[in-house]
C-alpha cells in the first residue's frame, strides 16, 4: 500500500507537470467519442536521454544545449522521460524538473510527450533521433510523399545503427553516438555501465559502415 502511495504521489506530480508545460491550446485536451484526434501526432518524436554530470547529477545546462541544436530539426514533438531517458532512475523531483525544462526550452507550439504510448500512429518514437535527427525527418518526408525507393535507400542506411543504439549497446551506445554527432551524451546513471573500448569501436564501425562517421 505504501508503495501505491508513492507511485500515485510521483504520478500526480508528473502529471501536473505535463499540464502546466503544455501549450494553452492542448491543456484539458480530450477526444469525445466518435470524434477525430483534435491534434496531428503524425511525425518524428526522439524519446530524449537524460543527461547526468560525472557525478551522476541531472545536468540541465546540457539538456537544453542538446534542446537547442534540435530546435532546428523539423521533428513533430519530443518525448521526455521516454525509452531513453533513464527514468527508473530519476526521483519524483528530478522527473517534474526533467519535463518543465524541456517545456521551457521549446517553443510553445512544438509538442511534449511523456510518458505516453500509442499503438498504429502515424509517426515514429526513434532512439537513432537523439543522434540521427534529420536523416529521420527525412525519411518521414520520403515515406509521406511516395518517394517509395529513395526511403528504402536511407532505410536501409539507418536499420544497423538504430539496433546498435537500442538493443545492442542500449541508453550507454546512444549517449556515446550523440557525442560523435556534437550532442551532450555523457555518462548514464548507476547501474547502467558505460560501453567497453571494445563495443565502442563496434559502435563506431556500425555508424561508419553506414556512411555516417
Amino acid at each position: 500500500m505504501a508503495f501505491s502511495t508513492r507511485l500515485a504521489s510521483s504520478l500526480r506530480s508528473a502529471l501536473a507537470a505535463l499540464r502546466w508545460a503544455a501549450p494553452r491550446h492542448c491543456r484539458g485536451l480530450s477526444t469525445p467519442q466518435g470524434s477525430e484526434p483534435s491534434f496531428n501526432l503524425g511525425g518524428i518524436f526522439p524519446p530524449l536521454a537524460t543527461p547526468f554530470s560525472p557525478t551522476q547529477e541531472v545536468d540541465y545546462a546540457q539538456l537544453e544545449g542538446n534542446l537547442h541544436r534540435y530546435a532546428c530539426i523539423p521533428f513533430r514533438g519530443l518525448v521526455a522521460l521516454g525509452s531513453n531517458g533513464e527514468y527508473p532512475y530519476l526521483s519524483s523531483r528530478e522527473r517534474v524538473e526533467v519535463v518543465s525544462c524541456v517545456r521551457r526550452a521549446l517553443p510553445r507550439d512544438c509538442l511534449l510527450l511523456s510518458g505516453s504510448g500509442c499503438e498504429c500512429a502515424s509517426g515514429a518514437v526513434c532512439a537513432l533521433a537523439n543522434v540521427l535527427g534529420d536523416p529521420l525527418c527525412q525519411l518521414d518526408h520520403l515515406c509521406r510523399t511516395g518517394q517509395w525507393q529513395e526511403a528504402r535507400d536511407l532505410q536501409h542506411r539507418l536499420i544497423e545503427p538504430n539496433t546498435a543504439v537500442t538493443r545492442r549497446f542500449g541508453i550507454p551506445g546512444l549517449k556515446k553516438a550523440m557525442e560523435w554527432f556534437g550532442y551532450y551524451g555523457g555518462p548514464c546513471r548507476a547501474p547502467l555501465a558505460p560501453l567497453s573500448p571494445a563495443q565502442v569501436e563496434e559502435l563506431r564501425s556500425t555508424f561508419s559502415a553506414n556512411g555516417w562517421l
